[in-house]
């Protein structure tokens, strides 16, 4: 990805020089495609209808698409044989347990009663966010920040499992059961568990099954190096285009209940841009205490930082109904999410450099890097 391609020189050559113009400008182009999508879900309100009319599950099957396009090419990068060197380190797994299905929910559950406790609706549908751990989108941040691929594969695939159990049951304790503990408000939450591993199969099992398998049999017909130097720099540029299509199209069909209620989108979002700062900056700091290197500590903070969004948004609009706050509130998560961690991404490859000792070798700028995955600006 784009971090991949930099790395320190003696001459001084600047970092940015060397990337790709889709690499170079990638928060310009995230941010355009969030406006395109709002500005077309705002002036064409039939647009949602549309894309939405064709479903696979209760997922609209052009972010179903988009998210296989973003999604395949870093699974096809993951090495599988490597895994064994991830699910040895107990001290990642325990600790990405921890924080992705007990503080995160917590942190969430807190906020949202903090800051909006006259709202229920948007209060209870940012308690089903914090509960929707992220298994899709995490790769992409993952992939920039120079994270470890290996180990966000597997610990994408205990979160795929966990939300399959867990979540029905969470969602019962954090709107009922402790609510009526602390003498609150209660909310009944009734999901399928249908849902959730729908969810699960589509913006996970698919790809990472197309991505064992191009590796698999690419490998085996034409070599590791060729698989590793040629065929994926050509297909890595696709995960960017997959990431930019599959956000203009996710605001095209929410853009039109964004941009009419601007006041409650802002409420909603201060509870959503501290989850994300304290839930971040909490993995990072944990990751780097108990001692794991920069690209796994990377990939420990952006997992428990990130959350399934969609499957929020379906669980909320199956639940809730379509014009709920509970809808909305899941809606108004990627447009705080997407430029959020985009930025967590540069603050990390920042924090790896300062904070990291120079015998880590998984520090970008100390590392030699991959084969750039697209074409470089001279």
């Amino acid at each position: 990805m784009a971090t991949e391609t930099s790395s320190a020189t003696t001459t001084g050559t600047a970092v940015v020089g060397r990337l790709s113009v889709l690499d170079r400008f990638l928060p310009v182009w995230i941010l355009a495609a969030m406006g395109l999508g709002l500005l077309l879900g705002r002036i064409i309100p039939s647009l949602s209808g549309v894309l939405d009319a064709v479903k696979i599950g209760s997922v609209s099957l052009p972010i179903a698409l988009g998210l296989l396009l973003m999604m395949y090419p870093v699974l096809a990068k993951v090495r599988y044989g490597h895994l064994n060197t991830v699910t040895g380190d107990r001290r990642m797994l325990l600790s990405s347990l921890a924080l992705n299905w007990i503080v995160g929910p917590a942190v969430m559950f807190a906020l949202a009663w903090l800051l909006l406790p006259d709202q229920p609706a948007y209060r209870t549908g940012l308690i089903i966010v914090g509960l929707a751990r992220c298994i899709a989108m995490v790769l992409i941040w993952n992939d920039l920040s120079c994270g470890d691929r290996e180990a966000a594969a597997v610990l994408v695939a205990i979160n795929s499992v966990f939300q399959i159990v867990a979540f029905a049951a969470l969602g019962w304790f954090y709107l009922n059961l402790l609510p009526g503990w602390l003498g609150l408000p209660q909310t009944d939450l009734h999901v399928s568990i249908g849902v959730i591993a729908g969810s699960v199969l589509i913006f996970l099992g698919i790809p990472l099954v197309a991505g064992f398998l191009t590796r698999l049999i690419g490998e085996r017909r034409k070599g590791t190096d060729w698989y590793e130097n040629r065929f994926l720099p050509k297909i890595g540029p696709v995960a960017l285009y997959g990431l930019l299509f599959t956000i203009v199209i996710l605001f095209a069909l929410q853009g039109h209940t964004i941009t009419s209620e601007p006041l409650n989108v802002v409420r909603i979002a201060l509870p959503l841009l501290a989850y994300f700062a304290l839930m971040w900056g909490l993995s990072f700091l944990l990751g780097k205490t108990i001692g794991l290197p920069y690209n796994r500590t990377a990939t420990l903070a952006f997992t428990a930082a990130g959350n399934n969004f969609e499957l929020a948004i379906a669980v909320a609009i199956a639940v809730f109904g379509v014009t709920s706050g509970q809808a909305l509130a899941g809606v108004v998560g990627p447009l705080i999410e997407v430029p959020v961690l985009v930025a967590l991404v540069y603050v990390s490859l920042w924090a790896g450099r300062r904070f990291f000792p120079p015998g880590d070798p998984t520090v970008p700028h100390r590392r030699t890097p991959p084969a750039p995955t697209g074409k470089p600006v001279s």
